[in-house]
């Protein structure tokens, strides 16, 4: 199992990075990243702290730690550019925290994220079809989640990066170690909203392939 999108204690996970790490390892995971929640406020702070961690700690502890950063309602209209300052911090995967039904995050969020090449788009919500197509275009994965809440809108995204074409991938995020789902359960969860399992496998696949990209940067 692969997951993109995990929070520490540098925002508002429960865990410091290295027992995130650890418990997710203990879970049965392959490689996380560590995506904290970020705005122009603190980027400068979590993401070099996080990334230094990463790279020492990862050899030692048998998975794959990748220092990332979740962009969270940051205006649309400056999305570009804190994509921009996220990866010259060091970030290897920028994911943004998408319209999900559950919270008040702007519209045109989505369509932001997208244009300004981010990797991992977040509980995308009803997210629309031109967005999608968008998505595939630009090589950027949709975010089928196992959260309460935020997965409520799972199947119409599925639907859609199936009919256009997108790729996705399956992430917990992850604010405590029980959203540290198994392998069981996420795989139900997957399958639940109507994911094959053949997509449920590529989506890994194409996990995989961008935590890979994300180690040589």
């Amino acid at each position: 199992m692969i997951d993109l999108h995990t929070h520490s204690s540098f925002s508002d996970g429960e865990l410091i990075p290295a027992e995130l790490a650890r418990r997710a390892k203990v879970a049965g995971y392959r490689a996380i990243a560590i995506t904290d929640h970020a705005d122009a406020s603190n980027m400068d702070f979590v993401l070099p702290r996080v990334a230094a961690m990463a790279k020492e700690y990862s050899i030692y502890m048998d998975i794959v730690v990748v220092a990332g950063v979740e962009l969270t309602h940051v205006p649309p209209g400056l999305m570009e550019q804190e994509v921009r300052r996220a990866r010259a911090l060091g970030a290897g995967i920028v994911v943004v925290h998408g319209e999900t039904i559950v919270e008040p995050v702007e519209t045109g969020t989505n369509l932001a994220a997208i244009e300004a090449g981010v990797d991992v788009l977040a509980h995308p919500g009803l997210i629309t079809a031109e967005e999608v197509r968008l998505a595939a275009e630009k090589g950027v994965l949709l975010e089928i989640t196992t959260r309460a809440g935020h997965g409520y809108t799972n199947g119409h995204v599925l639907a859609l990066a199936r009919a256009h074409g997108a790729k996705m991938v399956v992430n917990n995020d992850a604010h405590a170690p029980r959203d540290l789902v198994s392998a069981e359960l996420r795989r139900k969860i997957a399958l639940g909203c109507g994911m094959t399992p053949e997509e449920y496998r590529q989506a890994d696949v194409d996990a995989w392939a961008l935590v890979s990209r994300s180690l040589y940067l």
